[in-house]
């Protein structure tokens, strides 16, 4: 795993149920802040003023999100503090950055939304391809399935086709001079289980080309069973005896209202103020960090921007199905697209707030993560610091104090990995990020 993390001065690669339902879209504020998440309106207006520059163009939107302001603009616009002014401080001006596949291209284009017009425009030349759109991969998957040398594969290995499913395996770079935008499929047999990455269909391939939609290889080099299902299933409601130990509940409550704030992205708590973004991309943001100093009497930076930058799965298997697997969930999939709504009461506890998220689908038109983050105040009965004393003369010193916690929570399910990304704040000063 990667992650990136930006400091001010240098960069580093119960029984009551309280729910917040935080809006995210601030596309009314008159001064937003510059670091927040393109809105729903804001998503729109960048999808049509692309779509209206290129008409009659079959466009595929892999990547939308803020073209962010850089540091000393943000840090200038910071300082000022335009909630304690009279006159309140407009934020740099908001631009979005875009890319559009178009006839085998990509395009790289910056929509400078205060003027409602396109800036830039360019074509890369680099190596590499945008990310997998949702889209792309629900028609990928499903090319197989009309492919009669993949049917003759099924019908060999006497499988039922009603009960397989394909996945889109990016296939990695190996010093190609020239490449194509293509994806491995490769698929699991479903039958009696959920678990279906667990019952691999062994031997068959086939290379799709994401351009024309078209497969241009397939493979089937030889047939071995396929793992039974028995075992691998882990929903609750269809688990069978033997179970494992009936552990009792334990509930934490919070009598009084939550101890910290929400104004659109910005957040406080304790000592703590921070921003919350999010990315299709990186997921989640977090940004201008900063703790209050009791000596000093002000707010002390501490991170300037922080977030997964890469989570880099590699199998490193070295035979003919495996050795191209060198997968990047963050860059090639996206941590942001593939967030998961989360639950409440078992994802995140009772005294949470959520906040949704908003994307652009591959046609552009924006997508609703509901319940995207939950923020919550945490306490598991840790100890932030102690000490005992007992040399002084008639008298014990027992002093104790309780490690709470407030956590921004994401979980990112990319295929069979779930990933559950908490942002820790502490009152002592400390960050902890855990994947």
């Amino acid at each position: 795993m990667v992650y990136s993390i930006e400091s001010y001065g240098c960069n580093y690669e119960g029984d009551v149920v309280v729910l917040l339902m935080l809006l995210w879209n601030c596309a009314e504020c008159k001064h937003p802040h510059p670091c927040d998440p393109l809105t729903p309106s804001e998503l729109s207006f960048v999808r049509t003023k692309v779509q209206n520059s290129y008409p009659n163009q079959n466009l595929t939107f892999h990547y939308v999100t803020l073209d962010e302001p850089n540091k000393p603009e943000i840090l200038s616009w910071q300082s000022s503090n335009p909630k304690t002014k009279a006159k309140a401080v407009s934020p740099p001006p908001r631009r979005a950055s875009v890319i559009v596949r178009l006839q085998k291209q990509s395009l790289e284009i910056t929509v400078d939304l205060s003027t409602g017009s396109i800036v830039s425009t360019k074509v890369y030349q680099g190596h590499g391809y945008p990310m997998l759109t949702l889209g792309e991969i629900g028609v990928v998957t499903q090319l197989p399935f009309n492919y009669e040398p993949f049917k003759e594969s099924l019908r060999k290995r006497g499988l039922n086709i009603s009960q397989v499913r394909c996945g889109a395996f990016t296939m990695g770079w190996f010093g190609e001079t020239k490449t194509k935008r293509s994806v491995k499929v490769k698929c699991q047999y479903r039958n009696d289980t959920a678990n279906f990455y667990a019952r691999p269909i062994e031997g068959v391939a086939a290379v799709v080309d994401l351009d024309d939609m078209k497969i241009i290889g397939y493979n089937d080099r030889y047939v071995v069973p396929v793992p039974k299902a028995e075992g691998t299933e882990y929903r609750a409601s269809k688990l069978k005896p033997p179970f494992g130990p009936n552990l009792k509940g334990i509930t934490v409550t919070q009598d009084a209202q939550p101890g910290f704030t929400i104004d659109a992205h910005s957040v406080s708590w304790a000592n703590w103020v921070f921003h919350v973004g999010f990315d299709i991309r990186a997921g989640p943001i977090i940004s201008l960090a900063s703790i209050y100093d009791l000596q000093k009497q002000k707010y002390r930076p501490v991170l300037y921007k922080g977030f997964i930058s890469e989570l880099f799965v590699p199998y490193q298997d070295p035979t003919e199905e495996w050795y191209y697997a060198t997968i990047f969930d963050t860059s090639e999939y996206g941590f942001g697209q593939f967030m998961s709504s989360l639950q409440p009461l078992t994802d995140c506890p009772p005294n949470a707030a959520f906040l949704d998220a908003y994307y652009a689908g591959s046609d552009g038109i924006p997508v609703k993560i509901a319940n995207a983050f939950c923020i919550f105040e945490k306490y598991a009965g840790d100890i932030m610091w102690r000490h005992t004393e007992t040399e002084i003369p008639n008298e014990v010193i027992n002093e104790v104090r309780s490690d709470v916690s407030l956590v921004v929570r994401t979980v990112s399910t990319v295929a069979n990995y779930d990933y559950i990304t908490d942002w820790e704040f502490k009152p002592s000063g400390s960050i902890k990020l855990v994947v």
